[in-house]
């Protein structure tokens, strides 16, 4: 491992200026030899070409084209790709495991607004928020049809770090709320100590007031939340989905919130972004938010931060804190 590594950035100019800002390229240079050039675009064009036949780590963001066969050969010496954003899938090919590098992603670092994001929308799906407000339109709502969030059956799907993050904060709240879980690779008494009962998806459903979604997108989840799921979950029921659009049906959804059974809290669609005038985006019991609740403005800088800490570990040549490897894609974002 080099003391000093060559190390370039690959993302959208805009992406670098607000993941980098000056004093964390500085820190940035304190352990690695930074290209004085960020690659936009195409990573197969000249000055890529010229930048990528020295460097041996490499930091991507948002707006990097995925890391061909075509494109490594011109990295040689490349030895480690650091992603300072979250998932890698659409990133990383084949080849880059097929060389043997080194990968880490920064979806610890965005994990924590994302947390954020679905205890909040959680919370006002508890109170029924959305149908209030709507009501708030016509007349102030009574006493005795305010609804609030304790005591609610919230039913999480997927164990990731997104949600492991919500059922430790949901637990931890004085809400009482009763917290179910469905997971493959989870068994009982690991859900138990994270506070939630492991129970099959269509139990979840069926005894959820809140259903929140966090598995990843692999072909057997593809409308995971299809029209029957969706069906088994109560009265007044509310979905939120902060994961990714295809696990849910959006037909079937959109079905179910425009009778006004269900409401729906949804930061990710399916097409995404959904075409103008699509029903979810103009339903009273529905908001449609622009895949903003991972890092976005100032919490970016959260993200640059892991990834200058990671570059500073392989200068090290310490293991890297989000290392991942092929196998871990089948069960991440």
């Amino acid at each position: 491992m080099a003391d000093r590594p060559t190390t370039a950035l690959a993302m959208g100019l805009d992406v670098a200026r607000a993941v980098f800002p000056p004093g964390l390229r500085e820190r940035l240079r304190r352990c690695a030899d930074l290209a004085d050039v960020t690659l936009t675009g195409s990573l197969t064009g000249g000055e890529a070409r010229a930048v990528l036949a020295d460097t041996q780590l490499l930091i991507t963001g948002w707006g990097c084209p995925p890391l061909t066969a075509d494109v490594l050969v011109m990295a040689p010496r490349l030895q480690a790709v650091v992603h300072s954003a979250g998932s890698v899938k659409r990133l990383v090919t084949d080849a880059v495991w097929e060389r043997g590098l080194l990968v880490s992603s920064a979806a610890d670092a965005n994990a924590g607004p994302v947390v954020d994001y679905t205890v909040a929308v959680i919370t006002l799906a508890s109170k029924r928020a959305l149908p209030a407000a709507a009501h708030y339109a016509q007349a102030w709502p009574a006493f005795s049809e305010r609804e609030g969030a304790d005591g609610r059956t919230v039913g999480i799907i997927g164990a990731s770090r997104i949600g492991r993050g919500v059922l430790a904060r949901l637990a931890a709240s004085d809400t009482g709320h009763r917290l179910l879980l469905t997971d493959p690779y989870v068994t009982g008494r690991e859900a138990a100590a994270w506070g939630a009962e492991l129970v099959p998806l269509d139990e979840l459903c069926s005894r959820s007031s809140v259903v929140s979604i966090h598995a990843p997108e692999l072909p057997e989840t593809h409308r995971l939340l299809n029209a029957r799921m969706l069906a088994l979950i109560p009265d007044g029921g509310t979905v939120v989905n902060t994961a990714r659009g295809s696990l849910l049906d959006t037909e079937a959804l959109t079905r179910e919130c425009a009778s006004g059974r269900l409401d729906a809290f949804l930061d990710v669609t399916d097409p995404e972004p959904l075409p103008a005038g699509h029903p979810l985006l103009t339903l009273p019991n529905v908001l449609t938010t622009p895949h903003l609740a991972g890092a976005q403005g100032s919490e970016v800088l959260r993200l640059g931060v892991y990834a200058v800490e990671e570059a500073e570990r392989f200068a090290r040549g310490e293991p890297l804190r989000g290392g991942l490897g092929r196998a871990d894609l089948t069960r991440l974002a």
